[in-house]
């Protein structure tokens, strides 16, 4: 029940993200629902064909489509506060990776995956649905810039739980404060302008 919560809190916040994004690139209903769609399921389908969990979760569990839906709806009729929030998106999506990450890391668990793997597994589950959104509306997928601690965060916070789990804690605990850390670390890093190294400055010069 736990794992169920977490994945439908995550997909809502996907969803929401991924309304924006469509809302902001003034694309019709249909496109609004398909952007939400992919960005809030994008990762876990890709996840679950890599380890061969077919059909993918979200063909198995209509409650998934009915929960993006639901997103959608409350996003386009509240849109205008949605918009006057600053950072929405960025704090949805934040909030996203974070219990996406988690997700992904657990289902490698279940097929016996190496932890190095599991992380890998994480970070497609947190980061890949944004990639499908971002390519659809023609724009650089958030992981790929150079300004942008995204993927980064999701490989910390996994790291940090495979470390936690073996301190004489709860689980539960370990798994909540995993999310904790990529979600502050993604916070972190907007707010004092943190990025990896910019290679072609060097190239540059």
């Amino acid at each position: 029940m736990f794992y169920f919560l977490i994945d439908i809190l995550g997909t809502i916040a996907f969803a929401i993200s991924g309304v924006l994004v469509a809302m902001d690139k003034k694309l019709d209903l249909f496109g609004i629902f398909i952007i939400s769609f992919v960005t809030a399921v994008g990762g876990g389908t890709l996840r679950d064909m890599l380890i061969g969990n077919t059909p993918v979760l979200w063909m198995r569990e209509p409650i998934y489509i009915t929960v993006i839906a639901g997103a959608v709806v409350f996003s386009v009729i509240f849109a205008r506060h949605l918009k006057h929030l600053r950072r929405t998106l960025f704090l949805f999506d934040t909030i996203g990776i974070g219990l996406f990450t988690m997700l992904g890391i657990e289902k490698g668990l279940t097929v016996d995956l190496l932890p190095v793997m599991c992380i890998a597994l994480g970070t497609i589950t947190a980061c890949f649905g944004g990639v499908i959104r971002d390519m659809l509306c023609n724009e650089i997928p958030v992981i790929f810039r150079t300004k942008e601690v995204y993927a980064t965060a999701c490989i910390l916070g996994g790291t940090s739980y495979f470390i936690l789990i073996l301190l004489p804690i709860d689980g539960a605990y370990a798994y909540i404060a995993a999310i904790l850390i990529i979600i502050v670390t993604r916070l972190l890093a907007v707010k004092f302008n943190i990025a990896l190294p910019n290679i072609y400055k060097k190239i540059d010069a």
